[in-house]
């Protein structure tokens, strides 16, 4: 079942990160889809900065494609496959390490066939003025955590 949220400005979207950070796991896999703007750097920057602090940086992975984090507790795996022209070239970029980890994938329909069944999808659209955002569980474990969630 689908959880969705209005956010109305940058700062929503940070703490709707720092909420997802709460029940985060390794092995979890989020994807973030949404539009260029949507806002899927501004969370997953609010996701990393509430586990590994607020003085963090968490550029986009644009051009990198991947930037890896260690977690308090696991690595953190932020990919932006945007500019990825073949699914299979995410397996130069370490997307079978992510399992001891956690996976943070801006664009994950470009990863094709390599996108995991089980997985936390996030539905990013800008509306107006602000954005909304709709989760949906994909596979066991994440239903049960978002149970009850909210910002």
């Amino acid at each position: 079942m689908a959880t969705t949220f209005d956010l109305a400005d940058e700062a929503a979207t940070l703490a709707l990160g720092g909420a997802l950070a709460k029940i985060l796991r390794a092995g979890d896999f989020v994807a973030l889809h949404g539009d260029l703007g949507a806002g899927k750097t501004t969370l997953t920057r609010g996701l990393i900065q509430a586990l590994l602090g607020e003085g963090e940086e968490v550029p986009s992975p644009t051009y990198t494609l991947v930037q890896v984090y260690e977690g308090p507790d696991f690595p953190l795996w932020h990919f932006d496959l945007y500019r990825l022209d073949d699914p299979d070239g995410v397996e130069e970029l370490g997307w079978d390490d992510t399992v001891e980890g956690a996976a943070l994938v801006e664009w994950p329909e470009r990863a094709g066939r390599h996108l995991p069944k089980q997985r936390l999808d996030v539905l990013l659209e800008i509306q107006g003025d602000q954005r909304r955002v709709r989760l949906e569980p994909r596979g066991e474990g994440w239903q049960e955590r978002l149970h009850g969630f909210s910002l």
